[in-house]
This record gives structure tokens, C-alpha cells and sequence, in this order.
């Protein structure tokens, strides 16, 4: 929902949904690729965030570019190159069958069996095996912890454990047993006590367990033999924190995020076709090829270089001087005649993310009235006609948190059942009659960096005073880091989704969930998504989400204001770009792109 972005199990905002967040645009040293060869030689491209995180996977961390290097390295914790699956064009699930294996065992409990190829290895020599599956379980699982969490504010009450801070959801690994590890400690087989929606989406390969072992100051065996007696976690029982796996999960939420390229190798560890060689804070970060992956999808080119440009026509400038050759810019009808008269190739579409507006549940909007009339005075017609309709003449505004227009008949049911059409068009008398003489103060967070963001804080600024809202700019280029913090009242970001599966739902709605920065809690709503989790009938489960979407609109939870548009370029230089509308955009099959010679 660049968009923050999440587990390819989660949305990024950032999954459901990955958030765009503008990175200051910066110089970087460039490379130009050996003339006249498709072999070896640099590739550099320009994303619109900035890095600032090896582990995307956190709440803090999940932004769309630490998502893109987490999947180039294959220690993202969701879909990626260095793990099991990864999504095609099309969004179906290839398997990395150079990789391992994954099968359904049985599907009465449902029983998924993982096994590594024999001989694989992390970037640093160390093997990959079932210990790297079963600490990724601990992860995802939320197996070991016994905090019980305010519905509201997903506070621990109960003095209880959560080791590891999750962007996405334990929903589905929560119903699972302890693993089975295979003799050989090559294989991991899960057993559910519920169905699971998205169970062929288990990817349970991250970060590397023995890294998080050493982290945690015991050897590789010692964190892994602990796992294995550790007792779940209980939390109408809880007792205190084990101390190994606290200094292990303390490492895995914070110890990854960097302001400068790490000294400590141990961050950089990948299982995937690419490793980072250098980083350089606020303008690039540079992968070169990990010589120890031994599958099939290593590049044919020496080494990556993305650079962190926020600004789109800066982006345009590059593409046309050479300094990169081929850019993901924040789409416009301005960046599209540059890119014309730049003569450059462009690959466009719907990306699946959507930019919302949401209100913080507490404070001025703890009164339902308030709410509501703050939610009529968004000009949602005239933000989409003064930001994507230039780009995409067809495009209509958003009524639905779950579903986009390019879901067809299910978007058109959520849309009738939900009644989020009535807030096209402002209706400031409306509004004033809720207020009934009221002048609440709001407080907006939104990305300063961002253009659209920015015209889109102005629109609703200028309407909602009409009606008596006094309105504070609470904008910042740090936005994402803000979000939760409880400094705003509402929120101006995107999510983007990254292609399959239904995490987004806990994620984003479920009280506590790790993209619910609003607090929003609903307890029919938080039964809905926890049924959501275990339906596999796929009518069923559309009927499920729409319950959802009309529940939020009952709540004025806040409104979606339109389905963003997606946009590549390139210098035809390079070749092998192809357009991707989900979280990874335009890296998604780096590994096969090639130098024109």
C-alpha cells in the first residue's frame, strides 16, 4: 500500500497494501555497463523511497524498497527469489524448485511438508536447513508468546511476552503444532488444526537462524534445542521472558534497521540470487551477485544499483541522461509527456494499492458524529480528478478498503453492500449538522515529500474548514515512522498489495493487527477476519470480505480514495522490463533482465 510494503503474506505500506513513501531525491555514483555486451557489466535503476531497513517484515521497517531488497536477497520472510515461491506476472505462484519443495501431506488436518535441496547454502557458507525453517516458524507463529493484548491499542495487559513485532499476522501459523523436523534436517512438515486460506503462500525461509543464534549470544544448536523444549506460550499464564529468545527476537525487530552500511556482515546474509555490497544513506543501495546461490536465476549482469529518487521528473532527468536506465516515478500526466519526449519505452497499469484516508479511533473522532462529518467533507471526485484521472481517463473513485475495480463483480457487490458511494461529493451542510456547532481540531499525517499526498492534504484542508473543522498540518517526510504514534488524528498513505492471499485482513482490521494504525477495533469485525483465515470456499469468503468492507463503512472507519495507477520506464538499454502491479514492482524479475548489446 513507494507504499509501505509487507510479507508477501501482508500488505506493504507498504497488503495488503504497501505505503509510498518519497525518498529525498540524492546523487549517487554511476556505472555504465560494458559497450556492446549482454554479459556482466552494472544495471542501475530509481525507486521513489529510500531504504532504511534488512528486515522489511516489521511495522516500523515495512516500506516498499526494504521489501524489493528483502526479496532480491531472499530474507524477506514472504515470497522472494531465495526461498519457495515467488509470484509470476499474473500473480500465480511459481515454485523455486531449485530452491526445495513444498506438498500437501494431507489435507485432513492439513498437513504441508518443506524440504530443502541438499547443498544450498547461505551467502556466507554457513548450510540452509530446517533450522532456518523452524526460527521462521517461531517468527510467524507467534508460538512462543503469552501476552494478552488490548483489543484497542495492541497493548500487552496481562505482563505477558510478544517476541517478534510483526508488519503482517500469526493468522493461520497461530493454529499450527510444533513442527516435525526430518532426521536428516532437511525437512519441516506443519500440521494445522484449522484450515488455512493461504497455507500454499508459507514461504518459511527469513533471516537465517544461526545469525539470530549469535545475536542472541548462544551457537546455532543451543537457539534451535531451545525452540524445541521452550513450552508455548500461555497467556492466561504467562511467565517471564526467556531471556535467549527475547535477545533473538529484540535483534530481529530493531537490529536490522541502518542509517549507514553495516559493519557487521552478519546483516547482510542472503539466500537469494543477490547480495548487498553497499548502501549509501538517503541516495542508493548496491547488490552484486551472491556467489554462493546455486539456483537458476542468478543475473547475467555484474551488479544492481537502486537509487532513491523522489522526485519524478528527477527521475525522467536520469533516465535521459543515461545516469540509470529505467525508473519506477510516481506516475503523471507530466511524468508521461516526459517520458514521451524522452523517447522512452514505458510499461504501465493498475498497480494493486490504493492511497485512504484513515481516522485515528480515540480522541476528536471517538464520537461516531464526528467522524462521519468529517468524512463528508473529503472532495474524493476532485483529489482523483486532479491526480489519476490525467494518467488514467477511465478511472472512477475508490469505494471499497477490500476490493479494486479490476475485481469486477466482487468490487460491484462490496460497493452496494457497503455504501461507501455516498461519500463521492462533499456535503458540507451535512457535515455541519452533525457538528451541530462544533469546531473539533484534526491533526493530518501525511508524507511532505509526496506531491499527490500533499494535493490531497490541501483538497481535504480546504473543505473540511468549510464545514468547521479546524485543520493542523501534521505532514512530515517521516510519516511512516509516525504512524500509530498517536500524534494525528488522520492519515493520508497507500497500501499496496503484493498480489495473492488474504493477510491483509488481520493485518490492516483485526484489533491489534500489525497495519492497524488506528486503532480501530470492532469485535464482529475481528470474528469476520478470524473466519476469513480458515474459509477456503472461495464464494464464501468474498462474502466474508464484504461483511468486512460494510462494517468499516459503518464505523466510518475512513475512505479509500482511489486504486493508484503503476508506471515503468526505460532507455532501452536494458531489456527484460516488464510491468508488475504488486508490492515487488519493477524489480520483480530483476534476475532476467540483460544489457542490450
Amino acid at each position: 500500500m513507494s507504499e509501505k510494503t509487507r510479507r508477501a503474506r501482508a500488505l506493504s505500506a507498504g497488503a495488503g497494501v504497501a505505503i509510498a513513501a518519497l525518498a529525498l531525491a540524492g546523487c549517487t555514483t554511476t556505472s555504465t555497463p560494458d559497450s556492446g555486451s549482454s554479459e556482466g557489466g552494472t544495471i542501475t535503476i530509481a525507486t521513489t523511497n529510500a531504504f532504511t531497513s534488512f528486515n522489511g517484515d516489521t511495522p516500523e521497517a515495512n516500506l516498499d524498497t526494504n521489501g524489493m531488497v528483502g526479496y532480491l536477497t531472499g530474507v524477506s520472510g514472504g515470497l522472494g527469489l531465495g526461498g519457495f515461491q515467488r509470484l509470476d506476472k499474473d500473480f500465480s505462484v511459481l515454485n523455486n524448485t531449485d530452491f526445495g519443495t513444498y506438498e500437501t501431506v494431507s489435507e485432513d488436518p492439513l498437513t504441508v511438508k518443506y524440504t530443502i535441496n541438499e547443498g544450498l547454502t547461505w551467502s556466507d557458507g554457513e548450510p540452509i536447513n530446517a533450522d532456518d525453517m523452524l526460527v521462521n516458524w517461531a517468527i510467524n507463529s507467534g508460538y512462543f508468546d503469552d501476552a494478552e493484548l488490548d483489543p484497542a491499542t495492541g497493548e500487552v495487559t496481562n505482563g505477558g511476552t510478544q517476541y517478534f513485532s510483526l508488519a503482517g499476522s500469526t493468522a493461520g501459523l497461530d493454529t499450527t503444532a510444533f513442527p516435525e523436523i526430518g532426521d536428516d534436517n532437511m525437512s519441516m512438515t506443519l500440521v494445522y488444526s484449522q484450515p488455512f486460506v493461504d497455507y500454499e503462500l508459507v514461504n518459511p525461509i527469513g533471516k537465517p537462524a544461526h545469525v539470530l543464534a549469535e545475536k542472541a549470544g548462544v551457537s546455532e544448536e543451543e537457539f534451535v534445542e531451545l525452540l524445541k523444549t521452550l513450552p508455548e506460550g500461555n497467556p492466561a499464564a504467562p511467565v517471564p521472558a526467556n531471556e535467549t529468545l527475547k535477545a533473538a527476537a529484540d535483534f530481529w525487530n530493531t537490529g536490522y534497521d541502518v542509517t549507514a552500511m553495516p559493519t557487521d556482515e552478519s546483516l547482510l546474509v542472503a539466500s537469494g540470487p543477490f547480495i548487498v555490497t553497499d548502501f549509501v544513506p538517503e541516495q542508493s543501495i548496491t547488490l552484486g551477485k551472491n556467489e554462493n546461490y546455486k539456483g537458476e536465476m542468478s543475473p547475467a549482469y555484474d551488479q544492481l544499483i537502486i537509487r532513491f529518487i523522489g522526485d519524478a521528473n528527477a527521475q525522467v532527468t536520469a533516465l535521459q541522461n543515461g545516469e540509470v536506465q529505467a525508473i519506477q516515478p510516481q506516475p503523471s500526466a507530466d511524468t508521461l509527456t516526459a517520458l514521451e519526449n524522452a523517447n522512452a519505452t514505458v510499461h504501465a497499469g493498475n498497480q494493486l494499492a490504493y492511497d485512504h484516508v484513515d481516522l485515528t479511533f480515540g480522541g476528536v473522532f471517538a464520537d461516531a458524529n464526528v467522524r462521519e462529518a468529517f468524512l463528508k467533507t473529503i472532495p474524493r471526485q476532485q483529489i482523483l480528478e486532479s491526480i489519476v484521472t490525467p494518467v488514467n481517463p477511465d478511472a472512477e473513485v475508490l469505494n471499497s478498503q477490500i476490493f479494486l475495480p479490476t475485481d469486477g463483480d466482487q468490487y460491484t457487490t462490496a460497493v452496494a453492500a457497503s455504501g461507501y458511494d455516498q461519500f463521492t461529493e462533499p456535503d458540507i451542510e451535512g457535515a455541519r449538522a452533525l457538528l451541530n456547532g462544533a469546531t473539533p481540531t484534526v491533526r493530518i499525517l501525511y508524507n511532505t515529500n509526496n506531491p499527490n499526498r500533499v494535493d490531497s492534504f490541501r483538497a481535504i484542508q480546504q473543505s473540511a474548514q468549510q464545514a468547521g473543522f479546524t485543520i493542523e498540518d501534521a505532514g512530515s517526510p517521516d510519516w511512516s515512522s509516525l504512524l500509530g504514534s498517536g500524534s494525528y488524528d488522520a492519515s493520508i498513505f497507500g497500501w499496496v498489495s503484493p498480489g495473492a492471499g488474504n493477510a491483509a485482513l488481520p493485518q490492516i482490521f483485526k484489533s491489534g493487527g500489525g497495519g492497524n494504525y488506528n486503532n480501530y477495533s470492532n469485535s464482529t469485525v475481528d470474528t469476520l477476519v478470524d473466519e476469513s483465515q480458515v474459509t477456503v470456499d472461495a464464494d464464501a469468503l468474498a462474502d466474508i470480505k464484504v461483511q468486512i468492507d460494510t462494517a468499516t463503512a459503518q464505523d466510518f472507519y475512513g475512505l479509500p480514495l482511489f486504486q493508484s495507477p503503476g508506471l515503468f520506464a526505460d532507455n532501452g538499454s536494458i531489456q527484460g522490463v516488464d510491468y508488475f502491479g504488486g508490492q515487488t514492482g519493477i524489480v520483480w524479475n530483476a534476475q532476467e533482465w540483460t544489457l542490450a548489446g
